[in-house]
C-alpha cells in the first residue's frame, strides 16, 4: 500500500505539469492564434519525446522532394 502511496503524487504532477504548460501557451499565444493550432503545439510539448526521437532531416528531404501544393484563392 505504501508503494501506491508513493507513487500518486508522481503520476498526478505529470498531468499537472501538462495543464501548467498548456495555461502558461494559452496566455501567451490566446490573442494571436487560432484554437487549432494552439492544441497542436500542447500536443507536441506533452509528446515531446516523441517529438526527439524523429529525424527532421529525413523529414525536410522528404519535404524538398514532394511537388508544390498551392492554394489559389
Amino acid at each position: 500500500i505504501i508503494e501506491i502511496f508513493l507513487t500518486i503524487p508522481l503520476s498526478n504532477a505529470s498531468g499537472e505539469r501538462s495543464f501548467s504548460v498548456l495555461k502558461r501557451i494559452k496566455n501567451y499565444l490566446r490573442s494571436t492564434m487560432g484554437e487549432q493550432k494552439l492544441n497542436n503545439l500542447v500536443v507536441l510539448y506533452i509528446e515531446q519525446e516523441i517529438i526527439n526521437s524523429v529525424d527532421t532531416a529525413k523529414i525536410i528531404d522528404e519535404f524538398a522532394r514532394s511537388k508544390a501544393r498551392k492554394k489559389f484563392i
